[in-house]
Formats: C-alpha cells, structure tokens, sequence
C-alpha cells in the first residue's frame, strides 16, 4: 500500500490547523488564577512547564493532574474554557496559513478529513463557528466522543469506525505535539505526521513518531498526493 492510498486524515486543531497564539497558555493562567496560584508564582512555573510538555492532551487530565481532585480540576476546566471561549470571542482565533484550502483539497482528492481535539465539545464548536468551519470538514470528534484523549488512540480509532475506513493503515493522523504522534503511532496509522506550526519541534515530534515532518499543514495534500 502507497502513501497516496490513505483514505482517512485526522487532523488536530489547535497548532495544526488553527493558530493557538499563546490562547492555550493565556487560558491556562486564568484557570491557574481561578484556583488561587499567580501567573509568575514559584508554584505556577512548573504547572505551565507540564501545560507546555503536555500541549495536544485532553485539558481535564492536565487539570486532574496538576491540581489533585476532581472538584478543583472541574473548576480550573470551566475557567480555562470560559476564558478561551472569551479570547475566541474577541477575535484571537484564525487558521493556520493554507489549512483550509489544504482541507478542501484532500477532501477533493477523495480523502475523509475528521478534526480532532483535546478540547470540550463546546470549545471546539466555538472554535469552528469562529472560523466559519461547521462543514469543512466530513466529521469532528473531541475526547468526549472517543473515550480518552490523547496521547491513547481512541480519538484516531473513533475516526476509523465512524467513518467506516477499512483499515489503519489507509488512516494518517497529522498533529504538531508528541501526544498527536503517539496517537497517531498506538492507533498503527501508516502516516503520522508532525507540523512545525503549533507546540512542538522535530526531535519532539519524530521521538515520539512521526514518520513525516512537514513545515505545516500546507505541504499534506502535496505529501498525500505523491506517488
């Protein structure tokens, strides 16, 4: 089977296809600040340092990580939602350069396109309304949907079963953290591709599997459409 057999692409969102701008971590401090720990603090150091090791993850289990029961992680996910969800509305939401026209075109070379993220349902929608994106792509999926996020490879299965694809190996999964090329490689996808546009660099990406990295998602149709 060839590179331009792939039928599934499961693309992140945040870093990949949408510019995250500094939204996540700016998100993060006013969850951080809703649980009584200071941007700058000793104590918020390495929090932000595990948010940044951790980008791509499910935020509910960095939330249950970092503070300890699930009342407070609870609390400390509604306020990173409330305070993300006000930064898209405010107009701090854009794609990544060529991302939709990169969409459209592999769904135009016959390839199902799901958007996947580590986000809630509905920062995900917001996002997607932000962008004028409730249709371009042919499904999206949150860690909600699949059963756990990533780095497991529930969100890149969910995909293959929703969509009906025959087999993993017809399946690429294209992120720009580790945890998307861990997802990407437990879930036996054929190309597991990394960007340079989001959280992580190319040691990261290709430590933790990628089998491509690509300067964004731009250069995927081309990639996909080689033979």
């Amino acid at each position: 089977m060839s590179i331009s057999d792939i039928r599934l692409v499961v693309l992140d969102m945040a870093g990949t296809t949408v510019a995250d701008d500094g939204l996540v971590e700016q998100a993060f401090n006013a969850a951080a600040l809703a649980l009584g720990v200071e941007p700058g603090s000793p104590e918020h150091e390495p929090m932000l340092a595990h948010v940044r090791a951790t980008m791509g993850e499910s935020k509910i289990s960095v939330f249950r990580h970092l503070f300890g029961n699930e009342e407070r992680a609870q609390r400390a996910n509604r306020a990173f939602e409330q305070a993300y969800h006000d930064l898209v509305e405010a107009g701090h939401c854009a794609a990544i350069p060529g991302a939709a026209e990169a969409i459209t075109e592999l769904r135009a070379q016959g390839r199902t396109v799901v958007l996947t993220t580590g986000f809630s349902r509905a920062t995900q929608d917001r996002i997607l309304t932000a962008l004028g994106w409730q249709q371009i792509a042919d499904l999206t999926l949150c860690p909600a949907d699949a059963g756990r996020g990533r780095p497991y490879p529930d969100l890149a299965l969910t995909a293959l079963l929703r969509t009906e694809t025959d087999s993993v190996r017809e399946v690429a999964v294209v992120g720009d953290t580790g945890y998307d090329m861990l997802t990407g490689t437990r879930a036996g996808a054929a190309v597991v591709a990394g960007v340079l546009t989001g959280a992580h660099g190319a040691e990261r990406l290709r430590a933790d599997g990628a089998t491509h990295v690509l300067a964004s998602i731009a250069e995927l149709p081309g990639l996909l459409g080689a033979r």
